[in-house]
């Protein structure tokens, strides 16, 4: 297990597990945490990584920044967020564009950078008494961490216009409802939830998966001529690999394929 300030970080062969740890300030993200999820996130960006679990401890997901660690900066507030928000950017970055499969596990409350976290992931496995809110501009700020990207997209404009600009409240069951999170499990079980996920994910075939997250992050941006052609180019790579090979026969003989 590598050793952060404030993140739990263990890589077991294809799986990479994280959790934000600073259960006593409710996991809001400070300077620290920010430049060790950027380095987490670049550990994770590797050919190894099938799958990367990301959930908090105690019973908070993320309580989104630290505005405590802002106030105090003596860099000024401005300058503080600025870096903040360019660590936590590369993270998220990082994360978007890697090969391996993102479940993000919603343990608690996820509140402004929390929230725009939960966004990101490609499963999202949510506890019930989890809640969902953007809160940015209830402390006089504007949303950070990509939420400007991914909610809209999400849940459209109109929806990501009244979650910012009200602060509106959602529920785990909301949540589910408005199309944010893949799916809404007691309490007690959104470990063994998440974990089942991240089983199923790290035997599946890496190169399939990830295909799958690079066509829809470039969904929206392309044509749909220029969309196919990337569509044809990456089945092909994918049946012409080892994986795919494998995949196939296994089709054809009725049997479970085993991906490398």
């Amino acid at each position: 297990m590598t050793r952060y300030e404030t993140l739990d970080f263990a890589q077991d062969g294809p799986v990479t597990r994280i959790a934000l740890n600073r259960p006593d300030a409710a996991n809001s993200i400070n300077d620290v945490l920010a430049r060790e999820l950027m380095d987490a996130a670049s550990r994770c960006d590797v050919a190894e990584t099938k799958v990367v679990l990301l959930t908090g401890k105690g019973r908070f997901f993320c309580a989104g920044g630290d505005l405590q660690a802002m106030a105090r900066s003596p860099l000024g507030a401005g300058r503080f967020v600025k870096g903040l928000a360019d660590d936590l950017h590369r993270a998220i970055s990082t994360f978007a564009r890697m090969d391996a499969v993102l479940i993000v596990a919603v343990n608690g409350a996820a509140a402004g950078a929390g929230f725009s976290l939960a966004l990101i992931g490609d499963l999202v496995v949510a506890a019930e008494s989890a809640s969902f809110t953007m809160a940015y501009t209830k402390a006089g700020l504007s949303p950070d961490g990509s939420s400007s990207y991914y909610l809209p997209r999400l849940v459209g404009v109109r929806r990501a216009q009244e979650l910012m600009l009200t602060n509106r409240r959602l529920s785990a069951a909301d949540a589910a409802q408005w199309g944010l999170v893949t799916e809404v499990v007691p309490d007690d079980t959104l470990a063994e939830r998440a974990e089942a996920l991240t089983v199923q994910m790290s035997t599946a075939a890496r190169l399939s998966s990830s295909s799958v997250r690079k066509l829809l992050l470039m969904s929206f941006s392309n044509g749909l001529e220029e969309q196919m052609e990337i569509e044809g180019r990456m089945i092909a790579a994918c049946a012409g690999s080892a994986d795919g090979q494998e995949g196939i026969d296994a089709f054809l003989n009725k049997r479970r394929p085993e991906f490398a």
